[in-house]
């Protein structure tokens, strides 16, 4: 059984996943909250789907002997990959997964072009596929593999003419072209957010789906009687698989910056 002051965890392939934690934090103010960055076998975007699982499985484990009422796998690649088998594993724990915002993107820019960028493998995968073909006829949904791109976020890399030339040169076929919406189909793009958007210019706009999260997050605590009454702020505690200070610092200062 779980209880209500049990911490909710997240779970991501390295630091991306702050990035959805930051909205749940925001949102949901009197929760303790886990972070568990896998970031010694990151990037997860490259590997097999059975080396995903294995890792998640591992990571799984950590997080609830930590006591998690409930886990958040903060990483399109691994929910693409292990989010349903987890959940067969787990039938009663809360484990919510996260994909790209395409549908909400296709709803604000009926028939616009929209991009997806994401992870190949995210990309490559069934989940992903069945998702972008439902909404195949309501936009022209262009997908953006971006290997290599997450890793400037775990450097601490934010912005600078090394992020810009690789964001060029993979931007390269649609600028210049009218783009409606550029959809952050990794948890780590949205620290990228300022320099995706200085490349792709203000016509475009940038979306991820860190609300829609959240929002799922607090429906399924509340149904199960888990939010957390306190009146207290919550806490968050890093864990990270390099077991290194400086990694742990770099992840409480993507949590703490600003908009």
């Amino acid at each position: 059984m779980f209880h209500a002051a049990q911490p909710v965890a997240f779970f991501d392939s390295g630091l991306g996943g702050i990035s959805v934690l930051r909205a749940a934090v925001r949102a949901l103010p009197h929760e303790n909250f886990i972070y568990y960055g896998d970031s010694a076998n990151a990037p997860y975007g490259t590997k097999t789907q059975e080396e995903i699982l294995r890792l998640s499985r591992s990571v799984m484990e950590k997080v609830l002997a930590m006591g998690a009422k409930a886990v958040v796998i903060a990483c399109n690649t691994a929910t693409g990959m292990a989010v349903e088998p987890l959940r067969r594993q787990y039938p009663d724990l809360t484990i919510i997964g996260v994909e790209p915002a395409v549908k909400p993107a296709a709803e604000a820019y009926p028939g616009g072009r929209i991009l997806v960028l994401a992870t190949p493998m995210c990309l490559q995968g069934a989940r992903y596929r069945e998702l972008q073909g439902r909404f195949s006829d309501a936009a022209q949904i262009h997908p953006v593999p971006c290997g290599g791109l997450m890793e400037f976020v775990e450097r601490g890399e934010l912005q600078g003419e090394h992020l810009r030339a690789y964001l060029e040169e993979k931007l390269q076929p649609f600028l210049g072209q009218r783009v409606d919406a550029a959809v952050l189909g990794c948890t780590h793009y949205p620290f990228l957010r300022g320099a995706i958007a200085e490349v792709l210019g203000p016509q475009t706009a940038i979306i991820d789906g860190n609300a829609g999260i959240t929002a799922q997050l607090r429906r399924r605590l509340e149904e199960q009687g888990l939010l957390n009454p306190s009146r207290e702020a919550g806490t968050v505690t890093f864990y990270n698989s390099l077991e290194d200070d400086a990694i742990l610092l770099r992840s409480k200062a993507l949590l703490e910056l600003p908009e």
